[in-house]
Formats: structure tokens, sequence, C-alpha cells
């Protein structure tokens, strides 16, 4: 059998062009760092030199304090745990109901075309109204607050995937159609595969939506979790607790970004569809 050496096959211009596009990412990682610790260092310099006031803004330094309190006290990773969990399933929710609505939608054109007013209408309606409606219904607790963020979310997310799947290059319709291909296997090989970008941008949107419905509903109800813990430290007058929620939510939905992020560059990487995006 013929061997060979796929180093071989690499050519210095290719090594050359990796190697800047890993200088690349870690200059890019490299400054995002450091615009992050500048920032936590100008707030706690401000604070000691009483440029601002730590009682209403708090500092870096009485945060940490905060945060091995909050961990001490074994409350930090349930209250946390708790918003991670309705945030996650609000948003597998709306992520699958938006895009089973969409190709329903994009299925039957007569169905789109009757409920495209009624969707406007939703779009447009604040949803976080109809947060005390759902806790009436559903009744005050993880439930409504799910129901929340769930319908924050899912209009958005039918309107963005259908928009998609109608934006698909009608050619390319045509040509499958005129070897036979019947309508559930146009969305399969054509419709599904090209609409995969919008899918992916549906869901990055959808996490902050997400944390939004979430964060509203436990305002409004909730006994636990991170809305609960910057309701509680606001009429206590706990700012430092404030803020240090507001960091923790910054850094969960950071993660969960990246994790989309994440999935992204797998369906990349699977050649599951081309992004013009340059790192």
């Amino acid at each position: 059998m013929f061997m060979f050496d796929k180093k071989r096959t690499i050519s210095k211009e290719h090594m050359e062009f990796l190697m800047k596009v890993r200088q690349r990412k870690i200059l890019i990682l490299s400054a995002r760092i450091l615009i992050l610790l500048a920032f936590f260092l100008l707030w706690e310099v401000m604070a000691e030199l009483k440029l601002i006031d730590s009682f209403i803004t708090s500092r870096p330094s009485r945060i940490a304090r905060t945060i091995g309190n909050l961990y001490s006290e074994g409350t930090l990773f349930y209250h946390t745990g708790v918003t991670c969990f309705e945030t996650v399933v609000g948003f597998l929710l709306g992520t699958i109901v938006g895009t089973v609505a969409a190709i329903i939608l994009w299925w039957s054109n007569l169905l789109a075309k009757v409920l495209e007013p009624y969707l406007v209408v939703l779009s447009s309606l604040p949803k976080i109204a109809l947060g005390p409606i759902f806790i009436v219904w559903i009744g005050a607790g993880t439930a409504s607050i799910i129901m929340i963020a769930l319908t924050v979310s899912v209009v958005v997310t039918i309107l963005e995937v259908l928009n998609g799947f109608l934006a698909v290059d009608q050619d390319k319709i045509k040509l499958v159609k005129t070897f036979g291909a019947n309508r559930l296997q146009v969305f399969t090989k054509v419709v599904m595969p090209s609409t995969i970008p919008v899918i992916i941008n549906s869901l990055k949107v959808n996490i902050g939506l997400s944390w939004v419905g979430v964060i509203v509903g436990e305002f409004l109800v909730s006994k636990a979790g991170l809305g609960y813990l910057i309701v509680y430290g606001g009429q206590v007058f706990q700012l430092d607790l404030v803020m240090t929620t507001v960091l923790i939510l910054s850094a969960a939905a950071a993660l969960m970004y990246q994790g989309v992020v994440y999935l992204e560059k797998l369906l990349m990487k699977n050649g599951r569809y081309t992004s013009d995006k340059i790192e």
C-alpha cells in the first residue's frame, strides 16, 4: 500500500497562513482579557479615589467578597443553577417551538398568509406585560417563569426562521423539482441546509431574550434565582449583592453564547454550512 507523509502535503505558504490565523486569534483573546482587566482596575481605582460612590456602584474587591460569602453560605451555585435551568429550558423550548412553527408556515403558504398579521402584532406586543397573566393561569412557580421566557423568544424565532426559509434561492428549489423532488425532499435537501446559518443566528438572539424573560419572571414571582437576589439586594440596599448578581448573569450569558458559537464551529467543521466571517 502506498504511504505518504501528511506533513509534506502542507506547503510553507499554508503553514505561514495557519500561523497568522493562530496569532490573530491569540491577539484577539489577549485584547479581550486586557480590556476586561483594565475595566475592573479602573473601576477599583475610581472607587478608591472617591471619584464614584462605591455604595451605589460597588467595587470589584467588595464584589469578590460578596461572591465568597455566597459561596460559603452555599447559595451561589443554588441560585445560579435555578436561573440557568429556567433559561436553558425556556431557550430550548422557544427555539424548538419557533422553528417547528416556521416549518409549518413555510409548508402551508395559505396558513402563513392568514397568520401573518397576528405574528406581527405578537412581535410588537410587550411580552413582559403577559407575565402577571401567566402567573395567574399557571401559578407562581418555575413553570410560569419558563413560559415568560418562551413567549419572549418564540415569536422572534418564528419570524426570523420563516424569513430564512423564504429567502432560499428559488433557482435551487426549481432545480431539484426538475429532478422530481417532492416538497419534503425540497425542504430537507435545499431549504433546511440553506437556513442553518439563520437558525444559528436565531439561537444567538434567543440567548439574550431568554435571559430577559427569566429574570423578569423572577422579579415577579421567584423565591430563588439570580433575579430574586437582585430584587432582594435592592430592597435591603445591599447594592454589592446586586452588582455581584449582574456580573454572574453576564458570565453565565457569555458561557451560554459561547456554547452556541461552539455549535456553529462544529457544524462548519462537519461541512454542514459555510460562514463568511473572518476571524
